[in-house]
């Protein structure tokens, strides 16, 4: 038998000076994203994901960019499954203010500069 697929949504957002929004959760950097809600569109769930965790309030929806998969283990179905990401590029202003969503575990939202990338992805996970 195969493991369980969670289907899930984020997005690679960029601002004007061309800078990702990361999240830090669980001691390690990130890219917003989350589970798809019962009855929800995956570009809907990937919006919805990225204003929850972020407090972005306006934010442009753009093309699918890539679909990952990692295995872990939900806690909650005590299981080991199959998570697959739709990644959307997105567009947001770098002058809203940003929101840790601390129900989520996300202690730091930061604007990330190309010359910064490095240093966040050395303590990342290996889709993103």
């Amino acid at each position: 038998m195969g493991l369980k697929t969670i289907q899930a949504a984020g997005g690679l957002v960029l601002n004007e000076k061309q800078e990702i929004l990361m999240i830090f959760r669980r001691g390690k950097w990130d890219l917003p994203k989350g589970k798809l809600d019962e009855g929800e569109k995956i570009e809907e769930c990937a919006v919805r994901e990225v204003m929850e965790e972020t407090g972005l309030t306006k934010i442009d929806l753009g093309p699918l960019l890539s679909i990952t998969h990692h295995t872990y283990f939900d806690t909650w179905l005590k299981e080991e499954v199959i998570k697959e990401t739709h990644w959307y590029v997105m567009q947001a202003s770098s002058q809203e203010p940003l929101i840790p969503q601390t129900a989520e575990d996300i202690e730091i939202i930061e604007w990330v500069s190309s010359a910064n990338m490095v240093d966040k992805l050395s303590n990342s996970y290996d889709t993103i």
